[in-house]
């Protein structure tokens, strides 16, 4: 399968890593969430080309997930904004931090913590049942095929 032949499969993980599957577009999300919004900014935390960052991030206004805003008029700037559509993508973004906190942080333990605004307690990210709230593990999940599925093939 070629890469651009992703966004037309019929499976959510390959529509998803078209838009969100490469190692800068992922970088770039992790700075946006950290509130980088400038075309500059992103090029000095990620000192990769211009090329790159302005590919990645005309593909991810292009699918919705960050706004193009100006900030200035002249000559006119803009800056890059989360979209909701954005946003949902925190989960995915913190899984994958979480992840590498438990997995490839240092001996001193994770470079950033996370804290709830709401009670201000750092946190680690869990992945709960939207129905009764229990925590749920990989082996505890069964997949069975949707309404948007080929019932002739099997999950």
């Amino acid at each position: 399968m070629k890469w651009e032949d992703l966004a037309d499969q019929p499976c959510s993980i390959a529509r998803s890593v078209a838009v969100i599957g490469d190692r800068w577009t992922l970088m770039i999300l992790r700075d946006a969430f950290l509130g980088v919004r400038r075309f500059e900014a992103f090029q000095t935390r990620l000192g990769i080309s211009r090329t790159i960052i302005a590919e990645r991030l005309k593909l991810l206004v292009d699918e919705g997930v960050l706004s193009k805003v100006p900030y200035q008029d002249r000559p006119v700037r803009h800056e890059y904004r989360l979209t909701q559509k954005g946003l949902d993508l925190y989960p995915v973004v913190m899984a994958i931090v979480h992840w590498g906190d438990q997995h490839y942080a240092g001996e001193a333990g994770a470079p950033l913590l996370h804290r709830h605004k709401a009670c201000g307690c750092d946190f680690a990210p869990v992945m709960t049942c939207s129905e009764c709230h229990a925590p749920v593990a990989a082996r505890e999940v069964e997949t069975r095929v949707g309404p948007g599925g080929d019932k002739g093939v099997s999950a």
